[in-house]
């Protein structure tokens, strides 16, 4: 069983910056695509970023693009999501997660197996 725990998250004003973090229990972290989600307030989860295994390949939704960054550390079993330039749109819930298995639609929350319990991230304006 893979465990993902984030960090990172909190309250901050518009144009701040905040980087979240996510450490994973898994020996096989580093074969692992790895993804950040968010769930703003009533509304469904929806993808923000994804890193390939190597960390050469990454994938990011419109809406972050440009402001966000995904990376990771497969030494220290460590994924992160440095977010600058933040809006209130941003605020939300974000999540951790890890594929098994190699799937190639990275924006898609039914591909991944494994999800962390999500960091609050409030953006004040």
């Amino acid at each position: 069983q893979v465990q993902l725990v984030e960090s990172g998250g909190g309250l901050v004003q518009a144009g701040g910056s905040l980087r979240l973090s996510c450490a994973a229990s898994a020996r096989a972290f580093s074969a692992y695509t790895m993804g950040w989600f968010r769930q703003p307030p009533g509304k469904e989860r929806e993808f923000v970023a994804a890193i390939n295994w190597s960390g050469g390949s990454t994938l990011y939704a419109d809406s972050v693009k440009g402001r966000f960054t995904i990376s990771r550390d497969n030494a220290k079993n460590m994924v992160y999501l440095q977010m600058n330039t933040l809006k209130p749109d941003d605020t939300a819930v974000y999540y951790c997660a890890a594929q098994r298995l190699y799937d190639s639609n990275w924006g898609s929350q039914y591909t991944y197996d494994y999800w962390g319990q999500g960091t609050q991230v409030t953006v004040s304006s």
